[in-house]
């Protein structure tokens, strides 16, 4: 199950085991072969870098045909260290019965039997060390994701245990949600269901989707309660939220779902939004590569600026403010100040000038600016410290705009669908929006990124910022 929250762990493994195989093919060829490797290879008929490709390539796909790119339901030492040292006897047993087959005697046994055998060793401590890493890190809240379990009963409960006995899919449940109708009943609810605490019926769900850090929601409810389903996956639905149905209780199937395995049960996964996992860890990539890039290079022109604000306006240079991410975690977004220092408190007295329709506040020709403020914000030059929260992970460069917490509280619940996605440095509305007065219309603008995103888009959005940026739009 949970494919997206397994990718990170496949590919790491994978490349693992890719590069370990190169390197090990490499290491011992010197140590046989002392400096002349490349010539010793050579003169056996074979392009050295060319082979040791090959080993690798075969080497992963000995791994492949054994599952140990899948999640599995009972992972441990010992099988991992059964199911290595089968594909470790596969690839053996593969390359002397080629050697046999094609009449090689020029390639050294000694050289490939300590290959072998150093390979399984490097594979399976290589394996445990990223497997412990990533659970150390997850452990930590390093992208971290939270789940709402839906039920209290003995499904809910086993379903929820299953969850977190998977610590590397870094998925934390926060609590459960009891069914109304049990207290109604005149039956005590639950308080505790094992360690976790019942945060409230479902009747409360909609608040509690507002309230806390949501990522992804597990309906676990028995048959009589299944008519209960459909408005949960609806409300999921409308503020951007992933559900997940575990099928062994209660077997039914729903419109754009997908059957996924998990723990050795079928789960029932319907995903709102993006969900090509390798294309937004791409994303992340692009958002790193770029973000870092972008740091070094315009780095001048930000010391620049800071040197600007301090001589003209005075210090604080930076201005940190309270920001909404990805559905509703909140951080701390750094900003060249353009502001004078009273400005936050001073925003009530300005609200009737404010000239967006709805939760958003936006004054053109605001009196806060500083001197250096207003020519700041025309270029878009204040935004450049949000690179380091681009890095951090809690922005990308290109997402909906991060709103404040005050405009969070008065959104409708269409307008939560936009919390789906990491908020960015720039998106449509910074492109095609920005001078739009109707708060409403932003919301569109950001649904209509997330519904259509790809790494093509961001791209597209990002090269038309820049001269967006020098119209001063």
């Amino acid at each position: 199950m949970i494919r997206r929250h397994n990718t990170a762990l496949r590919l790491a493994l994978l490349a693992a085991d890719a590069f370990s195989a190169i390197g090990l093919f490499v290491v011992i060829s010197l140590i046989q072969f002392g400096d002349g490797w490349t010539a010793a290879w050579q003169s056996a008929g074979f392009d050295p870098f060319a082979i040791a490709l090959a080993y690798a390539a075969a080497w992963v796909g000995a791994l492949w045909l054994h599952d140990l790119y899948r999640l599995r339901s009972r992972w441990s030492i010992r099988s991992e260290f059964r199911d290595v040292l089968r594909a470790d006897l596969l690839i053996a047993v593969a390359s002397f019965s080629a050697l046999f087959l094609f009449k090689l005697p020029d390639v050294s046994r000694r050289f490939l039997i300590t290959l072998f055998i150093a390979q399984g060793i490097v594979t399976l401590a290589s394996r445990i060390s990223i497997r412990l890493t990533l659970g150390a890190l997850r452990d930590r809240g390093y992208n971290s994701r939270f789940m709402l379990v839906v039920g209290t009963g003995p499904g809910a409960q086993r379903f929820a245990d299953r969850v977190e006995r998977r610590r590397e899919l870094g998925l934390r449940v926060i609590g459960h949600l009891g069914v109304a109708a049990a207290a109604s009943a005149g039956a005590e609810p639950p308080k505790m269901v094992g360690s976790r605490p019942v945060l409230g019926t479902l009747d409360e769900i909609e608040e509690i989707l507002h309230s806390r850090v949501v990522d992804e929601v597990a309906i676990c409810l028995s048959t009589e309660h299944a008519a209960l389903v459909e408005p949960i996956t609806r409300l999921c639905e409308e503020t951007g939220r992933i559900v997940r149905i575990p099928l062994e209780d209660l077997g039914l199937t729903l419109p754009g779902g997908r059957v996924e395995e998990f723990d050795g049960g079928p789960v029932l996964s319907l995903v709102y939004g993006p969900d090509r996992a390798l294309a937004l860890l791409g994303k992340r990539l692009l958002d790193v590569v770029l973000g870092a890039t972008a740091l070094i290079i315009l780095s001048p022109v930000m010391a620049t600026v800071a040197l600007a604000i301090r001589a003209i306006d005075g210090g604080p240079t930076l201005f940190h403010q309270t920001r909404v991410g990805l559905h509703g975690r909140p951080f701390q977004v750094a900003k060249f100040r353009t502001m004078l220092p009273d400005a936050e408190g001073r925003l009530d007295e300005l609200q009737e000038r404010n000239e967006i329709r709805g939760p958003a506040f936006k004054l053109t020709d605001d009196p806060r600016l500083t001197r250096t403020g207003r020519f700041l914000r025309a270029t878009s030059l204040d935004e450049l410290p949000q690179i380091w929260n681009v890095l951090r992970g809690e922005m990308s460069l290109v997402g909906p705009r991060p709103p404040l917490p005050r405009e969070v509280q008065h959104y409708d619940l269409w307008h939560r669908r936009r919390l789906s996605m990491k908020p960015g440095i720039t998106g449509l509305w910074q492109t095609q929006g920005r001078r739009e007065e109707d708060f409403d219309r932003w919301v569109e603008l950001d649904l209509a990124y997330i519904d259509r995103w790809s790494i093509w888009l961001d791209f597209k959005i990002i090269v038309r910022t820049i001269p967006a940026m020098f119209q001063g739009r």
